[in-house]
């Protein structure tokens, strides 16, 4: 699982920098705005020298960055842009990045997921940036797509993953 985590940190990471590119390309306004989703991408990179020194904590790390990430990039982008839609990404990695002993880790990390999105959805104001009804349109299909790509690589990548209760099945794979 922990590597399955890392690889997911990763592969976030490593796709950070072509968010501002889709935006230039797709919706040509906001560029410099759309910079600011640049911002967690060393913070995802962390997530492998974590997972070096604690299991659990990278483990942990990975879907609660997210949430925090996504919270950022609603308050940039806005609701209606989609972003919105990554929250289903960080809870998927909730559900399937803890062992059964961990339960309470996960059952607090899955609080704290769905207390963040209704924050987001009820408390946010206005975005830091004015996107035009037809920018927003088609931010919204560009996250949608990214949400749906991600969680699709999420549960390529845990296929077959016991969650065992002892650490080292886990650490096997």
């Amino acid at each position: 699982m922990t590597q399955a985590s890392v690889t997911i940190a990763w592969v976030i990471a490593l796709n950070k920098p072509f968010y501002p590119l889709y935006v230039w390309y797709l919706v040509g306004d906001g560029v410099t705005a759309s910079l600011g989703s640049l911002i967690a991408a060393p913070i995802f990179l962390a997530i492998p020298f974590i997972a070096r020194r604690s299991s659990l904590a990278a483990r942990l790390a990975l879907p609660l960055v997210g949430t925090l990430d996504t919270l950022f990039e609603t308050k940039l982008f806005g609701p209606d842009s989609g972003t919105e839609l990554f929250f289903a990404a960080c809870m998927l990695l909730v559900a399937v990045s803890f062992r059964a002993g961990e339960r309470w880790w996960q059952r607090s990390a899955a609080v704290f997921v769905f207390v963040i999105f209704v924050f987001s959805r009820n408390w946010m104001g206005m975005p830091l940036y004015a996107w035009s009804s037809d920018d927003l349109q088609i931010l919204l299909n560009l996250n949608a797509f990214a949400v749906a790509s991600l969680t699709t690589f999420i549960a390529l990548r845990y296929a077959g993953i016991v969650h065992a209760t002892e650490p080292d099945a886990e650490d096997r794979r």
